[in-house]
């Protein structure tokens, strides 16, 4: 049996499938979602499971070097952007337009992590990253300046 938190098989195989750069969301229930992006469907019901729920579980076993949402949500939901600011350990969240949430992101993710979520404004898209400070870590490798918070980055124990 697998040690980390995730169980599901679809959702280990869509992390597992990301590179550098690439663009995951953890969606709400009513999120479109393009033809060219690959869903992972974990809604059961209303709000099961929630977006809070699934970040969590997804940011303790995935890099990400970016975590976006809707400029909206820190005004229209603060305790939702309250809680994705705590999780996001790894960077500090960056609120973009919803428009361009939903149109010009929409169109570049890899993934949709959909959940049960009714939650307005609720949709996290997460940029995949790297281990900086393994990769970084070999003789006569030298980060660039803007890696440096990357390359110095430690996980909470």
């Amino acid at each position: 049996m697998k040690k980390s938190r995730i169980l599901n098989s679809y959702l280990n195989a869509a992390i597992a499938d990301l590179g550098h750069g690439d663009l995951i969301v953890i969606s709400d229930a009513g999120f479109p979602i393009d033809d060219t992006a690959k869903r992972v469907d974990l809604a059961l019901e209303q709000d099961v499971p929630g977006i809070v729920d699934i970040l969590d579980l997804i940011m303790s076993d995935f890099i990400y070097e970016a975590c976006y949402v809707a400029e909206e949500q820190k005004s229209f939901n603060p305790q939702l952007f309250a809680k994705v600011s705590a999780l996001s350990v790894r960077c500090p969240v960056t609120t973009v337009p919803h428009e361009k949430l939903i149109g010009e992101m929409r169109r570049k993710l890899k993934y949709v992590i959909r959940t049960g979520a009714f939650e307005p404004w609720g949709n996290v898209i997460l940029q995949s990253g790297i281990d900086a400070p393994v990769w970084f870590e070999k003789p006569g490798a030298v980060a660039p300046s803007y890696y440096e918070d990357r390359v110095n980055y430690r996980e909470p124990k």
